[in-house]
């Protein structure tokens, strides 16, 4: 019994009815938060900077700054951490039949598969 695979005529893939789903996460949710994250905590340490820059208060500058580098470093973190799941998931590609036979590369095929 195939537990995600709606319908008598589907066709068999290698995610086994979790194209979509893998789709949505591949294409859509990785590329929002590996680029648009990012930019948003840049943009976000930048006003931080520009309005205490305008009030003249060095205090409030030097606070600004040390926000706006620690915004950088999360943006580079969070860049690279779409890098490093699919990494991750490489690794833990293995999985194990019904048989008790290592299936090696389902995983990584259903993610490699997917456009």
């Amino acid at each position: 019994m195939e537990l995600f695979q709606i319908g008598a005529g589907v066709k068999k893939d290698n995610c086994q009815g979790l194209s979509s789903i893998v789709r949505l996460i591949k294409k859509g949710l990785f590329p929002i938060i590996q680029l648009g994250v990012p930019i948003l905590l840049i943009i976000m340490g930048t006003v931080d900077l520009g309005k205490a820059v305008i009030s003249s208060d060095e205090k409030e500058v030097k606070g600004a700054q040390s926000r706006l580098i620690k915004r950088c470093i999360y943006a580079v973190l969070i860049f690279f951490m779409v890098t490093l799941v699919s990494i991750v998931m490489g690794l833990v590609a293995t999985s194990q039949d019904e048989n008790g036979s290592k299936n090696a590369n389902s995983w990584s095929r259903c993610w490699n598969s997917v456009e």
